[in-house]
């Protein structure tokens, strides 16, 4: 019989914990840790995302019912509802995503020579944003309409491993476009981006960078026809052209010749227009990297559904930026055990086994590798697709 660590501590021991020390020191705290310290929040938020709880008197509840088994969980402090809310009121949530940050570029590299659909050994990016609504008299700085609040994550999404690499937490009012100005552009990489991001000022700073975009044009983008090469219409291709634009500040903003492709998708019935600067790839490329930016869009309703951040523990922009980093840390953290243990079975899978294991001693490689489960599919087809590789 297995003696050893919980399944909660054996979960916690991927993290580089001296590296959360360090993202610690680097934000110092004006109140005494000594009741609760920054990791005794953390791993109390942690295991609220792992069991899907929904408030803080059900984080302490349960908890505390386990009261004998929080030492060896890594709980050291004083679990209290009002310790949690003070924390995750005033303790800055920088401390959470530096660290989740440090846990997505060790991510990346595990992830760095897996396949996500087209051949292509550039990184590629999907860029995109979801909107998290909110109540506008709980939250009244998170202005988005007259009678509405809500919080904007925006957020580019490496597609080997569907893996985070830029996350920016914003009040409603702030449109998507401006994130570009945030992002550096990383030379050789394909950033994939919706209408929404059209703007032609920002896509050339991408292009005197030496990265490529796939987007799609808005109705009234106008350009003339330069140059026009053969397709083969029976893989769906309609056109493939270089054009350049003839907008009214558009030339200006935008110098260059663009790449115009037209494809038709049989599937959904529908003509899909594309711009990018790149002339290298095939035409048919360029449409099926666009069809990869659906997996951020998968990303935005797996995390909605299974980790917290619809429902917040509290109120302050603080409190909200706090638990939107440690959740997506927790996602980052599963998906390196995932990686790191050889894990066959999905990221759905593997987060249900947690959320009704985390007390028992079951060694992890002999919970999540079971024959038996890796025959488990997510209900939805969707979350299969993007975590089940």
């Amino acid at each position: 019989m297995f003696i050893g660590k919980l399944v909660f501590a054996q979960v916690m021991d991927f993290l580089p914990l001296h590296t959360f020390r360090r993202c610690v020191a680097r934000y110092p705290s004006p109140r005494s840790t000594k009741t609760f310290s920054p990791l005794d929040q953390y791993l109390s938020m942690a295991f609220a995302q792992l069991t899907f709880r929904e408030s803080l008197r059900d984080i302490e509840v349960c908890l505390r019912a386990h009261d004998t088994k929080l030492y060896h969980l890594g709980i050291r402090g004083n679990v209290a509802r009002s310790n949690l809310a003070y924390a995750n009121e005033h303790r800055d949530w920088r401390i959470y995503r530096d660290f989740a940050q440090v846990l997505i570029a060790t991510a990346r590299k595990l992830y760095v020579h897996d396949e996500f659909g087209v051949d292509l050994d550039n990184t590629v990016y999907a860029l995109d944003t979801t909107t998290i609504d909110l109540s506008l008299s709980v939250f009244p700085w998170a202005h988005f309409r007259s009678t509405k609040a809500a919080v904007k994550m925006h957020t580019q999404m490496d597609l080997r491993g569907n893996i985070p690499s830029f996350i920016h937490v914003s009040d409603g009012k702030m449109h998507e476009v401006n994130v570009l100005d945030l992002i550096e552009p990383e030379a050789g990489s394909f950033t994939i981006m919706d209408r929404g991001f059209l703007d032609f000022a920002r896509l050339y700073r991408l292009t005197l960078a030496g990265a490529f975009f796939v987007i799609r044009p808005k109705s009234n983008t106008m350009f003339r026809r330069v140059y026009s090469r053969t397709v083969d219409k029976s893989t769906g291709l309609r056109c493939d052209q270089t054009v350049r634009l003839t907008g009214v500040t558009s030339p200006d903003d935008y110098p260059q010749y663009l790449r115009y492709v037209v494809f038709y998708d049989k599937e959904t019935d529908k003509r899909l227009v594309f711009f990018t600067n790149n002339f290298e790839l095939p035409a048919l490329t360029i449409a099926q990297l666009y069809k990869c930016r659906w997996q951020v869009e998968l990303f935005f309703k797996w995390i909605k559904q299974h980790l917290r951040i619809k429902a917040f523990f509290g109120t302050t922009p603080n409190a909200v930026k706090t638990q939107i980093w440690i959740a997506i840390s927790v996602y980052v953290l599963i998906a390196i055990i995932k990686k790191r243990l050889a894990v066959k079975a999905s990221l759905y899978t593997i987060l249900q086994i947690l959320s009704l294991t985390l007390f028992e001693k079951t060694p992890m490689d002999q919970l999540f590798n079971d024959t038996a489960l890796q025959s488990l599919d997510p209900v939805d087809s969707n979350q299969l697709n993007l975590f089940g590789y």
